[in-house]
């Protein structure tokens, strides 16, 4: 017997917000549900810009995110979607106003927001393909790129060895308030210590950013990308201005900033665990918020 349920995700991140509504497929004759987009949207409003310089969310934004929110509960209305789960990430985490923001969206939107910390954020991604793709007698690093942070996580004989969230993003870097040495310094050790034992690991990227660098690349789907490509990718990209990124590339015009700062950070985490490829998965945090809802994990 067929049947299907409509589930959504909505990911308040630091560069955009993100709306996914899914069919869960279910069939007595197979042993797995099958996960088909039924419809993405996506906002380019970047909270970074004013958590990580003034501290706080602007008005403007505020009511740009009450107005998304009241989008995204009547498109989920009309899609029929019986279960959905939003949570928001690093930028509303160090909001001085984040949890004001939350309250006044329950009340004038209807929407429930959890703000998560960055553990809760690489274990809901987790609950993606990306346990498929992992296999037992191999190590990899996984590295999740966002606006505000950078989540890496361990995995050797198919378990979690350690896991850690960096305070350093696309965003952040961009505004160059403050040194991110430091925090370089740190991520560079962590991933130093925690990969010194491992064999060859295999790198695993997520993030819009990745995602477009492996669109550009024109691979298929499966295969990775080098180090040397990205390294070549990121020198190539620096030297084109950000109307060059946008009219050649086609790049969005909030993609075609922050993408330098992440092919940095993927690079950089490449080079230290000495990886030489890394594998690009559709995965991202509204498709982990779907499968967790599905399996009663959030």
């Amino acid at each position: 017997m067929l049947k299907i349920e409509k589930l959504a995700g909505i990911d308040i991140g630091s560069n955009a917000i993100r709306l996914l509504v899914a069919n869960v497929i279910t069939d007595t004759k197979i042993d797995q549900p099958s996960f088909k987009k039924s419809a993405l949207v996506r906002v380019p409003i970047r909270l970074g810009e004013d958590s990580f310089i003034k501290g706080k969310i602007s008005d403007e934004n505020k009511n740009r995110m009450i107005k998304a929110m009241k989008a995204f509960k009547l498109l989920m209305d009309v899609h029929g979607v019986k279960k959905y789960y939003a949570c928001a990430t690093s930028a509303m985490r160090d909001a001085s106003n984040g949890k004001d923001i939350v309250e006044q969206i329950s009340k004038e939107a209807a929407i429930n927001i959890n703000i998560i910390n960055g553990k809760k954020e690489a274990a809901i991604i987790f609950s993606t393909d990306l346990s498929a793709i992992i296999e037992n007698d191999k190590s990899y690093l996984y590295i999740d790129v966002g606006g505000g942070s950078t989540e890496i996580t361990i995995f050797s004989n198919g378990k979690i060895i350690n896991s850690k969230s960096f305070k350093i993003g696309t965003v952040r870097l961009l505004n160059k308030q403050k040194s991110f040495k430091p925090i370089w310094d740190d991520m560079e050790c962590w991933i130093l210590e925690n990969t010194k034992l491992l064999k060859k690991p295999i790198l695993i990227g997520s993030g819009g950013n990745i995602n477009k660098l492996f669109k550009l690349s024109g691979k298929l789907p499966g295969k990775p990308l080098s180090y040397i490509y990205i390294k070549s990718q990121y020198h190539f990209l620096k030297k084109m201005t950000y109307s060059e990124r946008i009219r050649e590339l086609d790049l969005n015009p909030d993609r075609a900033d922050v993408i330098i700062p992440a092919t940095k950070i993927y690079l950089n985490a490449m080079k230290w665990s000495g990886g030489k490829k890394i594998y690009v998965p559709k995965i991202g945090l509204a498709d982990g918020i779907v499968k967790s809802l599905y399996n009663n994990k959030i």
